[in-house]
């Protein structure tokens, strides 16, 4: 079986073919890639896992892993750190046993074809050669012949003529000879010609064809060898880590068996034994007789010791004072949509910011991996210089880092305004409980330091929460806007945590880390009225500023 005598006459066909194969290996190599990249994203979301459970230092979470179950817990997380690395292992190696390989093969298999089909062009063009001269000596010897035999019927019809002279007959004799010559001479360069092309035909389907064909077939054949080897490679790469990661199983397998439910349960009662001993039986008292009423030795009174009475929890809720909260009128301004999405209901808003720190974290996540695998790229550049130049990278690689910062800030910004809203909105199930304790009629106002969805100072329409987990509780006489015409005393200060660019009329521009004077409280609107100097003051939001009121300051509300 080979190509050179089965496929003799099917040289376009064979260079698609080859084509399409060469093809399928830059297929191969790039599920591979993909695969390795797969792997990468798996084993830091399994370290970021790990590492998102593992208990916090110097907190609470440290006395809950004496607990058995807690220990084993433990070991199961740094287990899974283990069984991560296994992951990167596994891109690693088909990285470099499998997709550098077969790229440099990639690129040697192409030369290769490229010269083998090179070859065939260079010989068919060379039998397309030797035909049309084949067929241009073939039309001169017809031409020669119909020259001599007009030439020699020419000379019969002269010599036949009583009317014609001697010389004329004699010249049209010397013509027809003439012509007959040339048309034998043809004949000879013709048959010499036809001979020389059967002879490079043969050759052309019985030599130099079947010889290019058979190294494109054992080309293809190579090429096919390669991607069987290479998908076995890419099961042993699998293979070769199934030891270490049957070891972090069993690893957490023997975290699990190490759990004593008897053990915890002491100590359970370790922790949270009182050392008093129950109450004993009460005694029956006959009111039917005066009698002094006994009392058990082990009753619950007696473990009370002083006598003192217990205080009561909110002794004083039936003075308590609901927070009084104002909702501002909506003045939604038409065809603008602010970037927090202020202009909708609280929890419409909430479900808008959720959204879009969604879609920020899926942008981000992605720019991360382009810029993981742009880093791979260029380790491999900087292994093997013919595959690319490692230079072209960074400017792409810088591109991406620029994105990734990019995204990080406008998540951290959404991630703010999204906490202020959450902070605001009751947890389900919980709004009884806070009626119940959360606010106290007689303890000092409150003020809520996130920034609120109300009306900002350009007149975009927001609306308040009315009901939150912190609220300013305001007095009935609470005026709601200040007309004085002299400037405001400063009544603390405060400090910028985030940057903000005050662009609308009545807002001020303020840097991240800088202190400033506090001269009008937020009042409701989730705007705090700040000054830099005598003639620089305006509005920024709340939630972007840390305020410190001086409690001697007149009109300052405490903090709770």
């Amino acid at each position: 079986m080979s190509w050179g005598t089965e496929l003799w006459d099917q040289f376009d066909n064979l260079e698609k073919h080859t084509q399409w194969g060469i093809d399928i290996l830059e297929k191969y190599i790039k599920f591979v890639k993909e695969r390795t990249e797969i792997e990468l994203s798996y084993a830091k979301q399994l370290r970021n896992l790990s590492k998102k459970y593992q208990p916090k230092k110097n907190s609470k979470e440290e006395e809950e892993y004496k607990y058995t179950s807690c220990k084993a817990f433990l070991s199961t997380l740094n287990e899974m750190n283990d069984y991560a690395g296994q992951h990167e292992v596994i891109s690693e190696n088909m990285t470099a046993q499998i997709m550098v390989d077969l790229a440099r093969y990639v690129q040697e298999l192409k030369q290769e074809r490229k010269s083998n089909f090179h070859d065939g062009r260079k010989a068919q063009q060379h039998i397309e050669t030797c035909w049309k001269q084949l067929e241009a000596s073939k039309r001169r010897f017809e031409r020669d012949c119909k020259e001599a035999d007009r030439a020699q019927q020419y000379f019969e019809k002269m010599d036949a003529d009583i009317n014609v002279t001697k010389a004329d007959v004699e010249k049209a004799r010397q013509q027809a000879q003439l012509r007959h010559q040339m048309a034998e001479d043809s004949k000879a360069d013709y048959s010499s010609i036809l001979q020389k092309f059967n002879q490079e035909q043969h050759e052309y389907y019985h030599s130099h064809i079947p010889n290019i064909f058979q190294k494109i077939q054992e080309m293809e054949e190579r090429r096919i060898l390669r991607l069987g080897e290479s998908m076995k490679m890419y099961a042993e790469v699998d293979r070769q880590v199934i030891p270490i990661i049957g070891k972090c199983l069993d690893g957490i397998v023997k975290a699990a068996e190490s759990i004593d439910q008897k053990n915890d349960s002491q100590l359970v009662i370790e922790a949270f034994k009182s050392g008093f001993e129950p109450p004993g039986d009460i005694d029956f008292e006959d009111y039917s007789q005066p009698m002094q009423r006994a009392v058990s030795d082990h009753s619950l009174s007696s473990s009370r010791g002083d006598g003192k009475p217990e205080p009561k929890f909110g002794g004083r809720s039936k003075g308590k004072l609901w927070p009084f909260i104002k909702k501002n009128k909506l003045s939604l301004k038409l065809g603008a949509t602010p970037e927090d999405f202020s202009n909708l209901p609280p929890e419409q808003r909430r479900k808008k910011l959720q959204q879009k720190v969604d879609e920020l974290n899926k942008e981000m996540q992605k720019e991360v991996d382009q810029r993981d695998a742009i880093t791979k790229m260029k380790d491999v550049y900087l292994r093997n210089p013919q595959m690319g130049d490692p230079a072209s990278l960074d400017h792409k690689l810088a591109e991406v880092s620029h994105n990734i910062e990019k995204l990080r800030l406008e998540t951290q910004k959404f991630e703010a305004w999204l906490a202020e809203v959450e902070g605001r909105l009751p947890a389900r199930g919980d709004q009884a409980r806070r009626q119940s304790g959360l606010y106290d009629g007689q303890s000092a106002p409150a003020v809520n330091n996130c920034a609120q969805d109300r009306e900002s100072p350009d007149g975009s329409y927001t609306e308040e929460q009315s009901q939150e987990s912190e609220v300013k509780v305001l007095a009935p006489d609470f005026d709601d806007e200040f007309d004085d015409e002299e400037p405001l005393p400063a009544i603390g200060t405060c400090k910028a945590l985030y940057t903000f660019e005050g662009q609308n009329e009545g807002t001020i521009s303020v840097a991240e880390g800088e202190t400033l004077y506090v001269i009008e409280e937020d009042k409701g609107d989730g705007w705090t009225r700040i000054r830099r100097s005598e003639e620089e003051e305006g509005y920024v939001p709340t939630s972007y500023v840390e305020v410190y009121l001086d409690k001697n300051a007149k009109g300052a509300k405490t903090y709770i």
